[in-house]
């Protein structure tokens, strides 16, 4: 099954991600996963979005395509995958299907995590990072035992800039902006779901589940 997830950030995409992959046995794909995945080992393409990243620029859209066929033609993907992060323009969308068009493959899936964006500030902005380890807190559902010190090795919390309120109402309508017109097109198509994410965990992925469940049995409308 191919599942592709959209969400604003802090909807829990990485999270619902990693249960689906753990239920379906199919691999979780970021673009920065990709990315690495594909520096990482040296290919052409690597090498030449490296080059894109260290001067800060866009990888062009081209070359995302390209290194996102060659990731997804591995054969972990044979079963299926989860895209995140990934198509992020009309353009990309379109050769993903061209791509999977060449596979004899197509889109089962698309499941866009709504969720309002007072919910994501509380989300984000009450989280704080260990600067030396990297734990992660948030004041109200996972609170430090000591303010602002890391449970695990006592390092001082931060919040990232991004973070902030106005920076994360920035992002959100940024985000809406970009992929709108992403979302419009596979409800076009007939395979985007749009699911509760101001839930629990454990109720998004109830939701979540059904629907994939739902598909794979032939169900989904």
């Amino acid at each position: 099954m191919i599942i592709i997830l959209f969400g604003p950030p802090g909807a829990g995409k990485g999270t619902q991600a990693a249960l689906i992959s753990n239920k379906y046995g199919i691999p979780h794909i970021a673009t920065g996963d990709i990315f690495r995945d594909a520096i990482s080992r040296g290919t052409k393409l690597g090498k030449i979005a490296e080059e894109y990243l260290k001067r800060g620029d866009l990888v062009p859209d081209e070359i995302v395509n390209s290194i996102v066929k060659e990731r997804i033609s591995m054969d972990d993907c044979k079963d299926g995958f989860i895209l995140d992060g990934y198509p992020r323009t009309i353009n990309q969308a379109k050769a993903l299907d061209e791509i999977l068009k060449e596979m004899g493959r197509d889109v089962d899936l698309v499941i866009n995590i709504v969720v309002s964006d007072e919910n994501i500030i509380k989300r984000l902005s009450y989280r704080r990072i260990c600067k030396v380890c990297g734990a992660v807190y948030h004041l109200i559902t996972n609170p430090p035992k000591k303010d602002e010190i890391c449970d695990k090795c006592g390092g001082p919390l931060y919040q990232r800039e991004d973070d902030k309120e106005e920076v994360i109402r920035n992002r959100l309508l940024v985000y809406r902006e970009r992929t709108k017109p992403i979302i419009d097109y596979y409800k076009g198509k007939g395979v985007l779901v749009n699911v509760d994410g101001n839930l629990t965990i454990e109720e998004v992925w109830k939701q979540i589940e059904r629907l994939i469940d739902e598909k794979k049995g032939g169900n989904l409308i």
